[in-house]
C-alpha cells in the first residue's frame, strides 16, 4: 500500500514540486493551501505523514502541529523559508520529526520523508525481541515504546532512534555525525543545530518525568548517556 502524504503550503508552485517528487517515489499526495485546511483534511482522513510549511495564512504550521499533537502522533516534516534556529527548535519541540529549509532539493525531501516513515513504522523483526535499558530508562523497539521509572515517554520517531543509539553504546561518547547516523540515512546532511535541537528536546522530555541526567555533553567531542537515575 502506498503511503498517503498531506502537503500543506500556501505556494502552489511548491505544492506542485513536492507532490510530483513524492508521487514519482510511489506515494499518494493531497495538497492544501493553508493550516486550517490541513487540520480539516487530517480530521477527515489521517495521512501517514504531513509536510507542513511554517509560514501559511489562516494558521501557521507551528500552530497546526501544536493542535495536531493533542490528538495525533502523525509524523510531521516542517518546511520554512527561514533558516532561523528559533523556528527549528520550536518546530522540533512541538513534535516535528524533521525540518527542511527552502529552497530545498526535492530528492532530499523525499529521502527525509522515507526516513521518517521507516522510523514511524519499522519493519517487524520477530526474531529480535531485545530491550534496551540503562538506569531507570527503558526502550522497547518491538513496540516502539519508551519509559523512565515506569513513566511513559512520548518520543518522535527520530528522538526514539537517537536515544536507542545511545542505549546501544552506553559507555561511548558519540559525535554529532554518529548521533544522527542512528536516525537518518547516510546520504542526508543534518545541521549541527538540528542535532542540538533533538538532544535538547529529548532532555526536556526526560526531565519532565524526573530524569535530570539523561544525556551529558562532552565539550568539543559530542554526547554520552548519563546515569539515567541509577
Amino acid at each position: 500500500m502506498p503511503h498517503h502524504i498531506l502537503v500543506a503550503d500556501d505556494d502552489p508552485h511548491i505544492r506542485e514540486i513536492i507532490c510530483f517528487a513524492l508521487e514519482k517515489a510511489g506515494m499518494k499526495t493531497l495538497a492544501v493551501p493553508d493550516g486550517a485546511a490541513a487540520l480539516q483534511s487530517i480530521e477527515r482522513r489521517a495521512p501517514d505523514l504531513v509536510v507542513l510549511d511554517i509560514g501559511m495564512p489562516e494558521m501557521e504550521g507551528l500552530e497546526v502541529c501544536r493542535r495536531l499533537r493533542h490528538t495525533s502522533d502523525v509524523p510531521v516534516l516542517f518546511l520554512s523559508a527561514r533558516d532561523e534556529e528559533i523556528d527549528r527548535i520550536l518546530g522540533l519541540e512541538m513534535g516535528g520529526d524533521d525540518y527542511v529549509t527552502k529552497p530545498f532539493s526535492p530528492r532530499e525531501l523525499v529521502a527525509r520523508v522515507n526516513v521518517i516513515l521507516r522510523r514511524a513504522r519499522p519493519t517487524p523483526e520477530p526474531a529480535d525481541d531485545r530491550q534496551f535499558s540503562h538506569g531507570r530508562l527503558l526502550l522497547v523497539p518491538a513496540s516502539h515504546t519508551a519509559s523512565f521509572d515506569g513513566k511513559p515517554l512520548a518520543l518522535t520517531s527520530i528522538e526514539f532512534a537517537i536515544l536507542k543509539g545511545f542505549l546501544a553504546r552506553p559507555a561511548h561518547v558519540l559525535g554529532r555525525d554518529m548521533v544522527m547516523a542512528n536516525a537518518y540515512a547516510a546520504n542526508i546532511h543534518v545541521a549541527d543545530r538540528t542535532v542540538d535541537s533533538h538532544i535538547r528536546n529529548i532532555r526536556a522530555k526526560l526531565a519532565a518525568v524526573g530524569c535530570l541526567d539523561a544525556i551529558e555533553t562532552v565539550h568539543g567531542v559530542g554526547f554520552r548517556l548519563g546515569k539515567c537515575g541509577s
